[in-house]
């Protein structure tokens, strides 16, 4: 589904991606569930709940596999990636908030195959923004909307654990 900004219910958002997941995963076997830091984290412990697997869910930082490390630098918020199942043999579903330009997602495959080699890798994503420089695709997305270089997504939890969407503009 194609949004503007200004339609984006992160809530709503979410239960169209819960509903897709629940579809798509039907019969898979040792699924897993990995949120990527920060925002995908968060979604993947709230559909773990959902799905029963929470004694199978892992997060990762992508922080040191991006290829852009040198440029950016090291944030000061990275998280220590957790990964407290066999990942050798499992369904991981990969699980991030916004979707771009690959580059994340690339990083967190690559950590990802660090731990073993999985049997399938599916990619969830919120919100999908298009400009893909990598050739990487949801296989569960809720939405996709279309924004400016000057324009971030940014996903933020409340203390009820409600989710909602800002744009942020650069």
């Amino acid at each position: 589904m194609s949004t503007t900004p200004s339609q984006l219910d992160a809530e709503a958002l979410y239960q169209t991606l819960v509903q897709q997941i629940k579809a798509g995963l039907q019969g898979a076997t040792e699924v897993a569930l990995v949120g990527i830091h920060s925002g995908g984290a968060w979604l993947a412990e709230r559909l773990a709940t959902e799905l029963g697997l929470a004694e199978r869910l892992g997060f990762v930082d992508v922080s040191f596999y991006r290829d852009d490390f040198s440029e950016k630098g090291l944030r000061a918020d990275v998280k220590p990636s957790q990964i407290p199942f066999d990942v050798e043999g499992a369904t991981i579903l990969l699980v991030d908030d916004v979707l771009y330009t690959g580059r994340t997602t690339r990083a967190a495959i690559n950590e990802l195959f660090d731990y073993g080699r999985p049997a399938r890798v599916l990619l969830a994503a919120l919100v999908d923004r298009g400009g893909r420089e990598l050739p990487i695709a949801a296989d569960f997305v809720a939405a996709s909307v279309e924004l400016s270089k000057q324009e971030n997504l940014q996903l933020q939890r409340a203390d009820d654990g409600r989710f909602s969407l800002t744009v942020v503009h650069a």
